[in-house]
């Protein structure tokens, strides 16, 4: 492997690495972090690092838009990667792309995560390969999350179960879909929308296995490092 492509995941890194989250959870709920939409990475690092180091971060999803809520360009994605990727590693946490499939090894990432409105699971899956994460956003509908089990996705996310700054959904589920997806398949099932660590002990309790936040974490009052710790003691105590 080159110099200039040391930051990507090897393969045997990428044999052992994969999937080994979501197909082994640690029991309990753990943090899934998505990045702010739009983001200067050197800026984006030290409280990344801090959060990282704060408490239980099982998972790191790269969201990028450009300006106006466009898509991102490729480069964007490949640059932010770079530096990206390396860190997560040396913490051990996953690394996700949304949306951009065709991305996730030229990003040194563990696989990708498709919506509603993006690429079908099946075809993400044929694409990923078998080796790759595959995360699939469910609304609040059983029937999608069926449909993307069989499609071979590697967790099912539900939400938004409250309103959101980050990402506008007209899906508004209750915490019983987490605890019924418990119960209906072995796969982990995230949470999502509008969570904060104050409104985070219902998920908890009806067995969200993993929260997604953003603007829970990067637009909290006390810094990102102060969120995750409190994010890990509620998850603690829910799990208890």
């Amino acid at each position: 492997m080159s110099a200039q492509n040391d930051w990507r995941v090897s393969a045997h890194d990428w044999r052992v690495t994969t999937r080994s989250i979501f197909r082994h959870p640690k029991g309990g709920c753990r943090l899934y972090l998505i990045t702010p939409p739009q983001l200067t990475v050197k800026r984006f690092l030290p409280p990344l690092e801090a959060a990282l180091a704060a408490g239980d971060v099982a998972c790191v999803q790269l969201r990028l838009k450009g300006a106006a809520g466009a898509p991102a360009p490729a480069r964007a994605w490949l640059d932010a990667s770079r530096r990206l990727a390396p860190l997560l590693r040396r913490h051990g946490v996953l690394f996700v792309l949304n949306d951009r499939v065709e991305l996730v090894r030229a990003c040194g990432a563990d696989g990708a995560h498709v919506g509603a409105r993006d690429m079908p699971p099946a075809a993400a899956r044929a694409q990923l390969g078998e080796d790759a994460v595959l995360g699939v956003s469910c609304g609040a509908s059983r029937t999608r999350a069926r449909a993307a089990a069989a499609a071979g996705a590697d967790y099912v996310a539900f939400g938004s179960f409250y309103p959101s700054s980050t990402k506008a959904s007209p899906h508004r589920p209750r915490p019983e879909i987490l605890r019924w997806w418990r119960s209906a398949s072995p796969l982990p099932s995230v949470a999502i929308g509008g969570i904060v660590p104050t409104n985070a002990a219902p998920l908890i309790a009806a067995g969200a296995d993993f929260l997604a936040v953003s603007q829970g974490v990067w637009g909290h009052a006390e810094g990102a490092a102060a969120a995750v710790a409190d994010f890990t003691h509620r998850m603690g105590q829910g799990s208890a």
